[in-house]
Parts: C-alpha cells; structure tokens; sequence
C-alpha cells in the first residue's frame, strides 16, 4: 500500500458530496476548525489556540500531500447545499508502522446526525473497493465516543489500547482494524 494514491475522486452518499478540498474551502476551515468541540481529541501536532491563518497554512501542507499521491482529502458538503465545507475527512496509506489511515472532523452544529459514519462508509468502500487495500487502522481517543461508534457502526475490532497525545493533551487511545473482508461481508 505505497504507491502514490490516484487524484482524489469526487464521493456520493445519501445525504453529503465529498469532493476534493480546495483553496476556497480554508474561510470555512478557519470558520468551523478552531472550536474546542473538534480539536480536542485530534493529534497534539494541531495548534492550539488555533492561528488566524491555521487554516491556510494547513491546506498548503495538504495539497502538497495530495500532489505528491500520499493522502487523499475530501471536503465534506450537505447535499442540496451551497458547496459549502461542513467538515473533513482523510485517508492515507499504512506506512507498516503507525497503525492510523484515517482521520476526520465535522462541524459540532451537524453532531449526531449520522453524517460522519455516511462519510466514512463513502471513503472505506473507496479504499477497499478501488485502492484495493485489505484493512484499515483506525484511531480515536478513548473518550471521544462519537468517534468510536463510528468505527463500531462499520464494523471494526478493537485491537489495543495506548497511549496517545491530543491537543487536550495526554489520553488513552483506541486502535481498530477494520478487514475488507469482515467489511464486505457486513456490506451483503
């Protein structure tokens, strides 16, 4: 699973238009990112508090990811909507040792509507199902439980517990495997 990812294609579910980020989405990014609700439980490499240009300095850094084929970075948008960013979600190739393919936010005001587990079906049957790839690592924060019932909702095994750093600091972390296998399977 290292060769460079293909351009990232524009996904459909029910209710979202995951498209390739772009430029125009860092007003919303700046917007929606800086907010204790989706920082929290992210890796401690986010700054915090977040700077007044965090959002661009970040979309340099991922287009060039993007470019170079070593991540794939969706905007996630409501359908029916304006285009509008409501929240990101990210995949990338297991490098043989950091067990963590995918990482992903969303707006607090959209919480609780299933729209991330949508989103994350869209771009799990992408990898399985056009990348090819046999499994997915997948991490969230303990105590970040919306998180974790995504990952139980799609059907993935815990496998550890370790500990991780956030930016709300220190904190054990849940590591899942979800197989393409026991996916598809699930899937019918």
């Amino acid at each position: 699973m290292t060769d460079p990812l293909p351009p990232t294609p524009v996904l459909e579910t029910a209710r979202l238009i995951l498209r390739p980020i772009e430029a125009r989405d860092i007003p919303a990014v700046q917007r929606i990112f800086p907010q204790w609700e989706v920082v929290r439980w992210l890796h401690a490499g986010v700054p915090w508090p977040y700077p007044d240009d965090g959002a661009a300095t970040n979309m340099t850094q991922c287009l060039e990811q993007r470019a170079k084929g070593e991540r794939a970075f969706w905007a996630l948008t409501l359908k029916g909507g304006d285009d509008t960013l409501a929240g990101r979600i990210d995949l990338w190739p297991f490098d043989g040792e950091k067990r963590d393919m995918r990482g992903f936010w969303l707006d607090p005001a959209l919480h609780g509507r299933g729209l991330m587990t949508e989103a994350a079906e869209a771009v799990t049957a992408y990898a399985f199902e056009v990348l090819g790839w046999p499994f997915l690592y997948l991490t969230n924060a303990v105590a970040n439980r919306a998180s974790g019932r995504v990952k139980e909702k799609q059907g993935a095994e815990l496998v550890a517990i370790e500990a991780r750093d956030y930016v709300g600091g220190p904190a054990e972390g849940q590591v899942w495997r979800l197989d393409r296998d026991a996916w598809r399977a699930r899937q019918g």
